[in-house]
């Protein structure tokens, strides 16, 4: 397993990092000797984190939802930690959404922080990162983005446009000197998928998952997208027909 190598100047920074992948890619890169910047919104679990780092963890709460909150906490983390050179944006948020319950207002709550917190996000780093012609930005998104499965319509609308966005941003980036990876996981034990009530194929812990991705960054991939035995079959679906695909997905998921 590789982990990204430390820069002499610069630092990580990490949002949706007060538990779970966030929290564990921040041990993980701070045990690695980066200085590494975490955001989320509770402020209290971020600083105990901090507590315990040895300075090698600074805490920064925000709302990614806020764009002006997000370049201003840039601002902080640059001034007390260096350019951000990694950053992960990871704050991700999910409720099912049906025909049946059908709420305007949850599937914008699940664009404003999936997708849109992500965009504030690069639009705080990029210009550092295309001034210096150095940096590498990494967007969690998920499987989900390959097909429209049931109940995930908001979730899997927002993690397939943050996917299209990547995508798009890797023809500027090679041309700039920058990094960009997608980072697609697989169902991983974590509060978020705690609340679901159907079975998690190939459900793993988050450390097996923080493992799987600083590696993958730190081989610069721009998919890093796993388990292999999940990903590859729902990338095979891509390419099916409605006809098919329609009645398969509904016996697989019991709809």
């Amino acid at each position: 397993m590789r982990i990204p190598q430390a820069p002499k100047t610069g630092c990580a920074w990490i949002t949706g990092a007060s538990s779970g992948m966030g929290l564990g890619m921040a041990k993980m890169l701070a045990g690695a000797g980066w200085r590494v910047a975490i955001s989320a919104r509770n402020t209290e679990k971020l600083e105990a984190v901090a507590r315990d780092s040895n300075g090698q963890i600074i805490a920064m709460p925000v709302d990614v939802t806020d764009e002006a909150a997000m370049h201003k906490t840039t601002g902080l983390i640059e001034s007390e930690a260096g350019p951000v050179t990694l950053a992960i944006m990871n704050a991700g948020t999910y409720t099912p959404v049906d025909a049946e319950s059908f709420d305007a207002g949850s599937v914008r709550k699940q664009m404003e922080v999936n997708y849109f917190g992500a965009v504030n996000g690069i639009a705080a780093v990029l210009p550092g990162m295309t001034e210096r012609r150095s940096g590498h930005l990494a967007l969690v998104a998920s499987p989900t983005s390959y097909r429209g499965l049931p109940r995930a319509g908001a979730y899997g609308a927002a993690k397939s446009a943050m996917v299209s966005l990547a995508e798009s941003l890797k023809f500027d980036c090679e041309r700039l000197g920058l990094d960009i990876s997608v980072i697609l996981p697989g169902f991983v034990r974590t509060a978020m998928t705690e609340q679901n009530d159907f079975d998690m194929p190939f459900l793993m812990e988050p450390d097996e998952a923080v493992r799987r991705i600083l590696d993958g960054l730190a081989r610069r991939r721009f998919e890093i997208a796993f388990p292999k035995r999940l990903v590859w079959p729902m990338k095979i679906t891509r390419a099916m027909p409605y006809s098919w695909y329609f009645p398969l997905m509904a016996r697989l998921t019991g709809q």
